[in-house]
């Protein structure tokens, strides 16, 4: 009977919160959780649950990372990105955040994605970026940022970044969840296996051009 209750009570939270427990972070329940690398991580729909060690065993060099001095590996767009999450910095575990260094050469772009769990705020560290959203009414908010400028994407919505300027543009961002999600637009489109009927008419691309593009995003594609 205790054991009915408490499966009852489990189904009630959850349908009383909906969505709304599935679209974000969970509060943490202590000060800080250092994840225990002698246990795995237990996998969720949309997150790593990282162990915690005993708060006693945890050192000031869990709450510091010296890893984004430099820039990551450049793309064929000329956009390199050094993702932080709970994974690398153990600091940062159950806090609801994550961060990530991107780097433009001349002319490099971030192209169209969203974060499907959070919103990003994008701080501009040198350069100057042409950066903008897109609203669920199809308006673009966008406008040249540079040094010291911020810019927030809503959670969820569509965002671009293109490097303007005459020098390499760096941009530090930062994400409130731990697991924010990518989809970047081209490759989800045309790199996911999508019917080729459905593209065509979609997109009013004819078959060989749909090939095209299926191979430069798909990477399963056989040229």
């Amino acid at each position: 009977m205790v054991e009915k209750s408490w499966v009852l009570i489990v189904l009630v939270v959850f349908i009383m919160h909906g969505d709304e427990s599935l679209a974000s972070d969970p509060d943490p329940i202590q000060d800080f959780c250092i994840p225990n690398p002698k246990f795995g991580a237990i996998k969720t729909a949309h997150l790593s649950i990282l162990p915690c060690k005993n708060s006693s065993e945890a050192t000031t060099d869990d709450f510091v990372f010296s890893g984004l001095k430099s820039s990551g590996n450049f793309t064929d767009t000329g956009l390199a990105t050094f993702p932080v999450n709970p994974t690398i910095f153990p600091g940062i575990n159950t806090l609801g955040i994550s961060f990530v260094r991107a780097d433009l050469k001349v002319g490099g772009i971030n192209p169209p994605h969203f974060h499907p769990r959070a919103t990003e705020i994008a701080y501009v560290v040198q350069g100057s970026v042409y950066s903008g959203f897109v609203d669920s009414n199809n308006r673009v908010f966008s406008r040249v940022i540079e040094q010291g400028d911020v810019m927030v994407f809503p959670k969820g919505l569509l965002h671009f970044q293109m490097n303007v300027g005459e020098k390499p543009a760096t941009i530090f961002a930062c994400l409130n969840s731990q697991n924010p999600g990518l989809q970047k637009i081209p490759s989800a489109i045309f790199g996911s296996g999508i019917n080729e009927e459905l593209l065509e008419k979609a997109f009013g691309l004819n078959h060989k051009q749909i090939g095209t593009m299926r191979r430069r995003f798909d990477p399963k594609t056989v040229n």
